[in-house]
């Protein structure tokens, strides 16, 4: 209901549970998915897989009843490209799908990080120059993308950097392309994968 009532939205389908979701998602154009991540059959975050390993389109926002959900970074590790509270705000959600439309990150960057930072491993040995994924990135490039997983925003890395805002843009541009990430949240998974940046404690 909330989501027809907006003009610029409309539900092209719904399903059950992950796996009805990717059999329909096969013969239905869609630009967003909303996935849950407790379901039967197949959960949410193999379903978030299926469905990133097609392609760009669709993008999966995934919702979860607890914001440190242990299922939230395997879904964004899958392809996800954002995760919301099932009781967020109508606004909020509405607020979420255009921007995920529009290739930006929803999720607001401290619940990113701090989600990341208690689920995910602290690595035992990183070795960021180490790792083929950031091998085409200038040091430049590394600098943004650090400060990315930090949670930092362009305007504050614009600050930190000395840089103007729109140089930022077009460095956050050049490492989605290079690293091949599907978006900012991805920055942040791929930051702290490398060990670029470690997890808190």
């Amino acid at each position: 209901m909330l989501i027809e009532s907006q003009d610029d939205m409309e539900v092209v389908g719904e399903a059950g549970d992950g796996a009805e979701a990717t059999e329909r998602l096969a013969v239905t154009a869609a630009d967003i998915v909303l996935m849950d991540v407790r379901m039967p059959r197949m959960d949410g975050v193999e379903a978030t897989r299926v469905i990133a390993a097609r392609g760009e389109r669709p993008r999966v926002v995934v919702l979860t009843t607890f914001d440190l959900d242990e299922y939230v970074y395997s879904a964004l590790h899958a392809g996800a490209s954002a995760f919301l509270l099932k009781d967020a705000p109508p606004e909020v959600l509405l607020a979420a799908i255009r921007d995920v439309h529009a290739g930006d990150a929803v999720v607001a960057p401290s619940a990113t990080r701090r989600m990341l930072e208690r689920f995910l491993s602290e690595p035992a040995a990183p070795r960021p120059d180490g790792d083929p994924r950031l091998a085409d990135l200038t040091a430049r490039e590394r600098e943004v993308l650090e400060l990315i997983a930090r949670g930092r925003s362009n305007q504050e890395i614009s600050a930190e950097l000395f840089l103007a805002e729109a140089t930022v843009k077009t460095h956050v541009g050049r490492i989605l392309a290079k690293t091949g990430s599907r978006d900012r949240v991805h920055l942040v998974v791929l930051g702290y994968d490398t060990g670029l940046v470690a997890p808190a404690g």
